[in-house]
């Protein structure tokens, strides 16, 4: 009785085994290689992922006397309402992200269709082509259809350039990361959507670096002293390479908006335009 009963475990054993060697090889199958790449190629069409916050962290450092009068002209439709119960119920947040407006109420220069500027044009959650050429790395931005220069022929940045919209920016490798210098943004543009600011003299250094063939990361350092008692370290920001989408035409065009101004943002801040 004993050995039947042993050869029946024996037998169930034998039976369990090519089941336990089937789920043991679907567990532990590793996962498939990531497709090959080059790390210092950046050539695409990529897009912020979701979930990204659209400022370099939620936490600017402080300002300076300079920096907050400025600051406190601003008037962003982004973010909690200004006396908000839904802003008051979150003091531990930024003062940037509780005083939004009606549209009709703020001043964002893109109610206007004003350039965005760098870096808020980055925040702004529209797709980039990236292009690279021997001296230069082009973006193509999908919002406004503008590009962006990198020169990467080793020149250095310009001491005091002329105020344009984007800046001027010049790149090189560090390893697998593109290190990217901007200078001269305009200073009528905004950091972000909720209205931080940035003077003539801010210094931008963004280092783009690509993990593998879909995954990009990015991280900024703003220094402004003007404006800023101390650098502004953003958080880590993650683009993902999307391989079947082109660039559209999307323009902000002033004839469009100010029909959107009088029959939608107006009315619903209260304005009335005839």
């Amino acid at each position: 009785m004993r050995i039947r009963f042993s050869l029946g475990i024996f037998a169930l054993a034998l039976l369990a085994l090519p089941l336990a060697a089937q789920r043991g090889g679907r567990g532990n199958t590793p996962a498939a290689p990531s497709p090959p790449h080059d790390p210092h190629d950046l050539t695409g069409v990529w897009n912020l992922a979701g979930g990204t916050d659209l400022s370099l962290s939620r936490t600017p450092p402080p300002l300076t006397p300079e920096g907050q009068k400025k600051f406190d002209l601003n008037k962003p439709s982004y973010g909690r309402e200004l006396g908000s119960a839904d802003a008051a119920a979150h003091p531990e947040e930024h003062i940037s992200r509780r005083r939004g407006v009606p549209p009709a109420l703020g001043n964002d220069p893109i109610g206007d269709c004003n350039p965005l500027g760098w870096p808020r044009l980055f925040f702004f959650g529209r797709p980039v082509e990236i292009i690279q050429l021997p001296d230069r790395v082009v973006q193509f931005w999908e919002w406004t259809h503008v590009w962006r220069t990198i020169w990467t022929d080793g020149r250095q940045l310009p001491k005091d350039p002329d105020p344009t919209w984007y800046g001027y920016s010049v790149g090189h490798w560090e390893g697998d990361t593109l290190v990217v210098e901007t200078a001269g943004v305009d200073e009528r543009t905004w950091v972000d959507h909720f209205g931080d600011v940035h003077s003539e003299q801010m210094r931008l250094t963004e280092r783009w670096h690509r993990l593998d063939r879909d995954n990009m990361e990015v991280t900024m350092v703003l220094d402004d002293p003007r404006f800023y008692t101390k650098p502004w370290v953003s958080e880590k920001k993650m683009w993902r390479l999307q391989p079947k989408r082109e660039i559209r035409e999307e323009f902000c065009a002033p004839i469009d908006e100010q029909s959107f101004n009088q029959r939608t943002r107006n009315p619903a801040g209260g304005v009335i335009k005839k």
